[in-house]
C-alpha cells in the first residue's frame, strides 16, 4: 500500500508548516538573521562540452562564440566592483559570506585571502560560473567538482569552508548527500523557506535558504527590474520578515555579485538599502556559518531522526 505523505515527494528533509514548528528566537531576540552573499565566479570563453552553463544568465547578448562580451562584462567584478562593495561592506562594518569559486581561487587568490582578512566567512562555490552541476554528470564527475571546489579554498585561505553555495543553485538528486559526505555543515541552494532547516540524511546537514527574488542577477540581470526601486524591495521584505519574526525567528539571505552591484551607476543603491538596514535594532546581521550556527544551537538534529 502507497502511504500518502505530505509536502514534497521525497526523503531530503520534514515537511514542515510554520505554524507547526518550534519557536526559533535569534541572538538578542531579534526577530530577524540577516547575511548577504558575495558570489566570486570566474566566467570563462568557452563551456565545456560535457558541462552545462545556466540558461537566461547571458541576458539580451545572444549565445555567440567567442562572447567576449559577456566574458570581459563579467571579468571587471574582479578587477575593480569587488573592491568598492568591500569598501561599502567596510564602511557599513558588515561582514557577509563570500562564495568563491574555484578557478577565482586559482587565478586570483590574493582576492580570496583579502575578503578572508576582512572578516568575511569563504564559502565553497563550485568551480566556474559556466559549469552547474546537473544529473547530466555521473557521481564520480560530481564528487570531483566538490572536491575540487573544497579543496581550492582551503588551500587558498589555510581553513576548511563550511559552507556550499553550488553554481546557479544547481543540483543533482544526490548533491545534498555529496556535500554533507565532503564535510559541510550547510548548504544554500534551496529557496524555500525562511528558516534554516535540517536535511534528513545519513549524515545530516543544514539547508539555509536564499531568497533568490532579491538576488541581484535575478531581479536585476533577469528580470531587468530597476535598480532604484531595490532598497525598497528589500526594506519591504525587512519589514514583513520583522513582524513575522516576532512570533518565530526568520532569516533572508540576499546575493549580490560584483559585476553587477559593484558598477559605479548601481553602488548607490546598495549603500542606501544597507543604510537602511544596517540602523534598524531589530535586525541581526550575520554571515551565513553564524546563523546556521545560531539554529543548530536552538534546534540540534532530533535524535529519533539520526541514523
Amino acid at each position: 500500500m502507497t502511504v500518502l505523505q505530505r509536502g514534497m515527494d521525497h526523503e531530503l528533509y520534514a515537511f514542515s508548516p510554520m505554524p507547526a514548528r518550534k519557536v526559533l528566537t535569534w541572538r538578542d531576540g531579534k526577530p530577524l538573521a540577516l547575511w548577504m552573499v558575495l558570489y566570486l565566479d570566474y566566467w570563462e570563453l568557452e563551456t565545456p562540452a560535457d558541462m552545462h552553463c545556466a540558461p537566461g544568465t547571458q541576458g539580451m547578448w545572444g549565445h555567440q562564440f567567442p562572447d567576449l562580451r559577456t566574458f570581459s562584462y563579467r571579468l571587471y567584478g574582479e578587477r575593480i566592483g569587488v573592491f568598492r562593495i568591500l569598501d561599502l561592506l567596510a564602511r557599513h562594518r558588515l561582514r557577509v559570506t563570500v562564495a568563491a569559486g574555484a578557478e577565482i581561487c586559482r587565478r586570483y587568490p590574493d582576492l580570496v585571502r583579502l575578503c578572508a582578512a576582512q572578516g568575511h566567512e569563504i564559502a565553497a562555490h563550485g568551480t566556474h560560473a559556466t559549469r552547474m552541476i546537473t544529473s547530466r554528470m555521473s557521481e564520480a564527475e560530481e564528487r570531483a567538482v566538490i572536491q575540487q571546489a573544497r579543496d581550492a579554498v582551503t588551500e587558498v585561505c589555510g581553513i576548511v569552508p563550511r559552507g556550499w553555495f553550488g553554481q546557479d543553485q544547481g543540483e543533482s538528486t544526490r548533491t545534498p548527500c555529496l556535500i554533507a559526505e565532503a564535510g559541510f555543515d550547510y548548504l544554500a541552494d534551496w529557496p524555500n523557506d525562511e528558516q534554516p532547516y535540517w536535511l534528513t540524511l545519513p549524515q545530516p546537514i543544514v539547508s539555509l535558504p536564499l531568497q533568490t527574488e532579491l538576488d541581484d542577477q535575478q531581479l536585476l540581470w533577469m528580470r531587468q527590474q530597476p535598480v532604484w526601486e531595490y532598497p525598497g524591495l528589500v526594506e519591504q521584505a525587512v519589514d514583513q520578515l520583522t513582524i513575522d519574526g516576532r512570533v518565530n525567528g526568520r532569516s533572508l539571505g540576499l546575493g549580490m555579485r560584483s559585476w553587477l552591484f559593484g558598477r559605479p551607476h548601481r553602488i548607490r543603491y546598495l549603500d542606501e538599502a544597507l543604510s537602511r538596514l544596517t540602523c534598524r535594532s531589530d535586525v541581526w546581521h550575520a554571515t551565513a556559518i553564524e546563523v546556521v550556527e545560531a539554529f543548530r544551537h536552538a534546534h540540534p538534529y532530533p535524535e529519533d531522526q539520526a541514523s
